[in-house]
């Protein structure tokens, strides 16, 4: 397996990659062995070019006329989106839609291992969402130090998102999904992803409403 150096990989890439991976595993699940980069194309509607330009930050060995070995490709990227060992998530917030989040058995098969989940309300702590017990917020710090917590899934009200992830920075926490409707200032040393469910929503009456003008 080739070394890839991950800051040669820009970061629009990344997305592709995750693409590009759960398609060449769902190929590699019905015996398929080799892939070239126009039939591959052709099944996530993007541009073969582009695919070959993504590939080759692996090393050239794509072959003319023949493709892509699938089980290696599938190889490479799991290593370079750093899935080849399991990383230590807790969701912070059992709203509804963290305990959806708890319940999706997906994390797991991506090695990603659900640890923990945490929330203020008396109402639900103490129930179980697929992720043992819900916690006290209280308890979030020695948690996420005693467990070595790697990522948090953050769906707290708007208002609370900011000091979450605070909490979660001085907690030793480096890399946060935050799922609240507001967009916040990463602290220090913490990578920060916004998922913002109703601006994709809003796109995508943009484009419907264009078809009906």
């Amino acid at each position: 397996m080739r070394n890839v150096d991950k800051h040669d990989v820009p970061a629009v890439t990344v997305p592709r990659l995750a693409l590009y991976l759960r398609k060449l595993r769902e190929l590699r699940s019905r015996g398929v062995d080799r892939v070239s980069s126009k039939d591959l194309a052709e099944m996530i509607g993007l541009n073969a070019a582009q695919i070959r330009k993504d590939f080759s930050y692996f090393g050239e060995f794509g072959t003319r006329g023949v493709g892509y070995e699938v089980a290696r490709l599938v190889d490479e990227i799991t290593h370079c989106l750093g899935l080849d060992h399991s990383w230590n998530v807790i969701i912070v917030g059992a709203g509804l839609m963290g305990t959806a989040l708890a319940r999706y058995r997906g994390f797991a098969e991506q090695g990603f291992r659900l640890v923990g989940m945490f929330d203020s309300s008396a109402t639900v702590i103490g129930a179980s969402y697929g992720a043992g017990r819900v916690r006290g917020i209280a308890e979030l710090e020695g948690f996420c130090r005693e467990e070595k917590v790697d990522i948090a899934m953050v769906t707290v009200p708007a208002g609370e998102a900011e000091a979450t992830i605070g909490r979660l920075a001085a907690a030793g926490v480096h890399a946060v999904l935050n799922f609240a409707p507001v967009k916040v200032q990463a602290p220090d040393g913490v990578l920060v992803r916004q998922v913002d469910l109703s601006s994709e929503l809003m796109s995508l009456t943009f484009y419907l409403d264009r078809e009906l003008d």
